[in-house]
């Protein structure tokens, strides 16, 4: 979710993201090889579009219907159905009139690891003064291993509390100041110190920075040298509740067939009712110990008494998904591009007994990001040809964990310092027009200079930063993964006040999804839906796309923002 409104879901990895394959197998997709003129199959699907060059709700409509489809059965990376559903998206490029841009024609493949853990031999479980607790996976811990191992065992490891688990020396804050936790396990809140004061000036306040992010928590253990770490599950601070961790969670997980880096062999989440349980039993108080981990000096308290120890037996398989990459090129800088992105990926099918089907088609999630840039790629397309070059990204594996993306980030078709700016979409409700139009990651990028003028020409629309910057959103979706290594992005679109109905009817909005949809089967695309907001957020932003592409500009990021270093170091080189 984006805002209160919900606006874009910033759906990878709630809670770790690196969610489930379909349950059918998934096989190699490294090549499809349905040619642009072969779209629909005997029986008509999947179908060959017949939209417009303006960007309409029809045209959103038939879009977001088709991705949503039970017959791409949730578009699972690597998975055959999810890989039909990439290969549709670029015959459809094909047919507006974008050309291929990828390393094997429409395609950047991606190399993954499809870890499932065999959960009927693997137990985790912590013991307390020889006593176990019992805990069992989904119902109170989800656990996994990123070590691309078939086994992986560690036994009767120390347990220490590390409070946030963050050592960021341009905050002067290091939990593991003075603790040697080689061989141990940790035990960690999520989010960072400036969410549980954000008026003492610590950190960025209320709005999170990576330091919060459960990813981080994870590679600083790894760094530390832990033999394991568990988070523990708050829903607050984290943003969503523990069925979207278990869902997030459970199944075939992936990531980047890559050499891998320090990694804690046994990684997990632990809910907050066990959590309280463990520390009880230890002598603590969970409570008095969260709240004193917010403040400086905070020492790292061991659970004396208790040990954790963790056998996974994991099936592995390397796979491949794809990229979809697509471009028109420009009439005077063609080494010049303007980046539009958005993930293709949903959960695919897996097991879920409280839902009538297990099908994940990610509708909201984020079929209608997909369906946004395909929009924008026929206006360019069958419009005036622009100055510069417009690449189109349809990402893979962001519910993994935001993998499509930073596969693209570390293997850029295009050199980096030839990217002038980009564009990410990423599940947007459809709650109508708004007055308003959210940022995410609000003051960061010359961009948003840009959008607020042609908002403002939009009626009179105006920026709003995130309403809940500390569910740190920026992080959670796939222009992160362009920021990091320096291009400047803006990730964009709904807003908090419906044009007729107000604040609330947005907030209820966008409150029911997060709790009832947001990666579960119920999020499903249905007809009735008012896309009236979507088109106009998609005509937004593709008024900056086209504004950067037919201009000479290089936004950049705003002085002092973390990635502008990054930025100027790349362009000293052009």
């Amino acid at each position: 979710m984006t805002a209160a409104a919900a606006l874009l879901t910033a759906c990878g990895d709630p809670a770790g993201g690196q969610p489930a394959a379909p349950a059918d197998a998934p096989v190699d997709a490294a090549a499809p090889e349905t040619s642009a003129d072969q779209t629909a199959s005997a029986d008509g699907w999947p179908p060959v579009g017949e939209t417009s060059a303006e960007i309409t709700q029809d045209d959103l409509h038939f879009r977001i219907s088709v991705l949503a489809d039970d017959r791409f059965e949730g578009r699972a990376p690597a998975a055959e159905a999810g890989e039909r559903a990439a290969q549709w998206i670029a015959d459809e490029l094909a047919r507006v009139g974008v050309q291929p841009a990828g390393t094997q024609g429409w395609f950047q493949p991606v190399p993954l690891i499809e870890a499932t853990l065999v959960e009927e031999r693997s137990r985790l479980d912590i013991t307390i003064n020889d006593g176990p607790m019992g805990l069992t996976m989904g119902q109170n811990v989800v656990y996994w291993s990123q070590n691309p191992e078939e086994h992986v065992a560690i036994a009767d490891t120390e347990l220490v509390f590390v409070g946030y688990g963050v050592v960021a020396p341009e905050y002067g804050w290091n939990d593991y100041e003075g603790l040697d936790v080689e061989g141990k396990t940790v035990v960690i809140l999520v989010n960072d110190p400036g969410y549980a004061h954000p008026d003492a000036g610590r950190f960025n306040g209320e709005s999170m920075t990576y330091y919060g992010r459960w990813t981080y928590k994870f590679e600083e253990a790894g760094r530390q040298g832990a033999a394991g770490a568990l988070i523990v599950h708050q829903t607050a601070p984290a943003s969503y509740g523990w069925d979207t961790v278990v869902a997030s969670w459970t199944g075939p997980q992936f990531t980047l067939d890559m050499p891998p880096s320090d990694l804690v062999p046994v990684q997990g989440w632990i809910h907050l009712n066990a959590a309280r349980e463990l520390f009880a039993a230890t002598g603590h108080d969970f409570d008095s110990l969260a709240e004193a981990a917010a403040e400086p000096g905070f020492a790292p308290v061991a659970l004396d008494g208790a040990s954790m120890s963790a056998e996974l037996h994991t099936s592995l398989r390397r796979l491949t998904s794809n990229n979809v990459v697509g471009v028109i090129e420009g009439s005077e800088a063609p080494d010049e591009y303007v980046l539009l992105m958005a993930h293709w990926d949903h959960l695919g099918v897996r097991l879920n007994f409280a839902a009538d089907n297990n099908i994940y088609n990610g509708a909201v999630d984020n079929a209608t990001g997909t369906a946004a840039i395909m929009e924008m790629a026929e206006a360019f397309a069958r419009g005036e040809q622009p100055r510069r070059s417009v690449l189109f990204v349809a990402v893979t594996a962001e519910e993994s964990g935001l993998l499509g993306s930073a596969w693209f980030g570390a293997n850029p078709t295009v050199p980096l310092n030839s990217i002038v700016a980009g564009l990410n979409i990423d599940g947007e409700l459809p709650v109508g027009r708004t007055e308003d139009v959210v940022v995410v990651g609000y003051g960061a990028s010359e961009i948003e200079d840009i959008l607020r003028e042609e908002a403002e020409a939009q009626g009179g629309r105006y920026l709003t930063p995130d309403p809940n910057p500390e569910a740190g959103y920026f992080y959670r979706s796939d222009h992160v993964s362009l920021a990091r290594v320096g291009v400047p992005m803006l990730y964009a679109g709904g807003g908090t006040v419906h044009v007729e109905h107000g604040r609330e009817f947005v907030e209820r909005a966008a409150l029911a999804y997060r709790m009832n949809r947001y990666h579960q089967p119920a999020d499903e695309y249905n007809p009735d839906w008012d896309l009236s907001g979507l088109e106009e957020d998609t005509r937004l932003l593709y008024a900056v796309a086209r504004r950067i592409a037919d201009s000479d500009e290089w936004p950049n990021w705003y002085e002092g923002n973390e990635f502008r270093g990054l930025r100027d170091a790349m362009m000293a080189d052009r």
